[in-house]
C-alpha cells in the first residue's frame, strides 16, 4: 500500500491518494484537481472513490471535478449529507466570500469495516471539530487518515459551526489513542505524525 500527499486548495489542505497496484482511493481533494489527475494518470492509477473526512469548503474544492472526470462516488458520513451543496454549512461563504458547492455524497459513511475495490478501511466516527467528522483506519497497514481531528502536536479547532471540544477530546482520547503507538497518523493539515507520539507530546491532550 501507498499513500501520495499533496497539499492542496485555498488553504493548503493534505489531499490523500492511497493506492495499490492499479487502484486507488482519493481522500479529502480540497482543490487544484489538476494535480490529482497527473498523478493518476503518472501512476498509471484507477481511482474508484473519493473519500471525505468531513465537508469544510477546503475539503472538498475539488471534488466536482474528479467525480465527473473518474464517475466514481463520493463518500461522507451522514451528519453532513447537505454540507456539499450549502456554502454557508461548509464554511466557503463566511471564510472565502464565495460558494464552494458539489452535488449530495453518493454513498453515506457509518462507522464500520468497510471494503472498496481492493482496500480495507475501518470507518470511525471522530466528531468535535465537526459533527460528521471521520477517522479512515487502514489496520493492515497501520495508518489512519485523520482530517481535522488530530495534527502534529495539534487538534481541529472546535470554534467553528458544530465544533464541540468535549467531543473532540473524546474523540482523540477514547478513539484515535486506542490504537497501536505504531499508527502513522495522516492529519488533514501539516506534517504527519505518530499516535505514541501524540499521546505524549500533544500539547492539548495526552495519555
Amino acid at each position: 500500500m501507498n499513500i501520495e500527499t499533496m497539499s492542496l486548495g485555498p488553504l493548503g489542505t493534505n489531499c490523500y491518494v492511497v493506492h495499490g497496484t492499479k487502484e486507488a482511493l482519493i481522500f479529502d481533494p480540497g482543490g487544484e484537481a489538476d494535480k490529482v489527475k497527473e498523478f493518476l494518470t503518472e501512476h498509471e492509477l484507477t481511482p474508484i472513490a473519493i473519500l471525505l473526512t468531513h465537508a469544510h469548503f477546503d475539503h472538498i474544492g475539488a471534488v466536482d471535478e474528479l467525480r465527473k472526470t473518474y464517475q466514481i462516488d463520493v463518500y461522507l458520513h451522514e451528519a453532513e449529507a447537505s454540507w456539499l451543496e450549502d456554502p454557508q454549512k461548509n464554511g466557503s461563504l463566511l471564510f472565502m466570500q464565495q460558494q464552494v458547492q458539489t452535488a449530495q455524497p453518493d454513498r453515506l459513511l457509518v462507522p464500520k469495516k468497510m471494503m472498496i475495490g481492493e482496500f480495507s478501511i475501518e470507518v470511525i466516527h471522530t466528531p468535535g471539530h465537526s459533527p460528521g467528522s471521520v477517522s479512515f483506519i487502514f489496520h493492515d497497514d497501520k495508518f489512519v487518515i485523520s482530517g481535522d481531528v488530530l495534527f502534529y502536536q495539534g487538534i481541529g479547532r472546535t470554534d467553528l459551526p458544530g465544533g464541540n471540544y468535549a467531543q473532540l477530546k473524546k474523540s482523540v482520547t477514547t478513539s484515535l489513542y486506542t490504537l497501536d503507538d505504531i499508527y502513522t497518523v495522516f492529519p488533514g493539515h501539516g506534517p504527519k505524525t505518530n499516535i505514541g507520539f501524540e499521546k505524549i507530546n500533544n500539547p492539548f491532550f495526552t495519555l
